[in-house]
């Protein structure tokens, strides 16, 4: 009797060889993973100490303690903290109309909110300058009005901003959109406003996503060099955030306060991770 294999079967089968392939196998592929973890994530930040407390902890904190770094360190922050509430509110609206209705341009919408992801950051920075610098299309008006964009805080927040908004964005679209409208709906038939719709049932469901969107904006934000190193002049002391200000002290020859500054970022990548993970499996609960 002739015996016709099913396709059902022999795929389960394929399936079941493929769990039980030999144990060197797996121990290969995790061996080549960590190995890839550790050379190019684990040792460059572990240089990147050493080399930070290579002259000891008084050379160390002394390169901090310095008027450029404090100055590079607090034009950091001041920057985090206007652009990454900003891109929180565009990201919760945008995710709120993507995710809630539908109109004419939403996948334009859609596919610009990812264009910083595909255009170098150096190019958006070139586009500020274009717009604000003193030959760009608004660069006369501003000069008229005394007005500094370019080389000035005011035109690190717009590029910062423009490199970091889709981050909240791209959170919560997917989520929103799985999620579904129905509780919003049942609380707005029950006679909740809008606003006590949102803060009372949306917010509560989206925290996680929001408040993991929002890390991963504020790290961009704080590490972010190309479009910020156009737009900034590199003026001392003024329009040096911490990046900058590794770059110029290394191109000084000052290790030690290059490192140092350098410290502060591989730190903050460090707390983004574990903050990271940590949302990932409360988002994942």
């Amino acid at each position: 009797m002739h015996v016709v294999s099913h396709p059902i079967t022999n795929h389960g089968q394929a399936y079941r060889q493929a769990l039980n392939d030999p144990t060197w196998v797996k121990w290969l592929l995790i061996g080549i993973a960590v190995s890839f973890i550790g050379l190019f994530i684990c040792v460059p930040l572990g240089l990147v100490l050493y080399q930070a407390l290579a002259k000891g902890w008084q050379a160390y904190f002394h390169a901090l303690s310095q008027p450029d770094a404090l100055a590079a360190l607090r034009l950091t922050l001041i920057v985090a903290i206007a652009t990454v509430p900003l891109n929180t509110v565009f990201g919760v609206a945008a995710a709120w109309a993507i995710a809630r209705f539908e109109f004419r341009g939403k996948s334009l919408l859609t596919t610009l909110i990812d264009l910083p992801f595909s255009v170098s950051p150096v190019i958006s920075g070139m586009i500020f300058v274009l717009m604000f610098g003193s030959q760009g299309w608004f660069g006369s008006w501003l000069a008229a009005h005394d007005i500094k964009v370019i080389f000035a805080t005011p035109g690190i927040i717009l590029a910062t901003l423009f490199i970091t908004f889709p981050f909240v964005a791209r959170e919560l679209i997917p989520l929103m959109q799985e999620m579904g409208n129905e509780e919003e709906e049942a609380a707005l038939s029950l006679g909740a406003s809008g606003w006590k719709t949102f803060f009372q049932v949306t917010l509560p469901n989206i925290k996680w996503a929001l408040l993991y969107g929002v890390l991963l904006c504020n790290a961009r934000a704080m590490g972010e060099f190309g479009a910020v190193s156009v737009v900034s002049g590199h003026i001392r002391g003024l329009t040096n955030t911490l990046p900058l200000h590794v770059e110029v002290s290394y191109n000084d020859y000052d290790a030690v306060g290059a490192f140092a500054s350098a410290s502060i970022l591989a730190g903050l990548a460090i707390v983004t991770l574990v903050l990271k993970s940590f949302l990932e499996w409360k988002q994942s609960r």
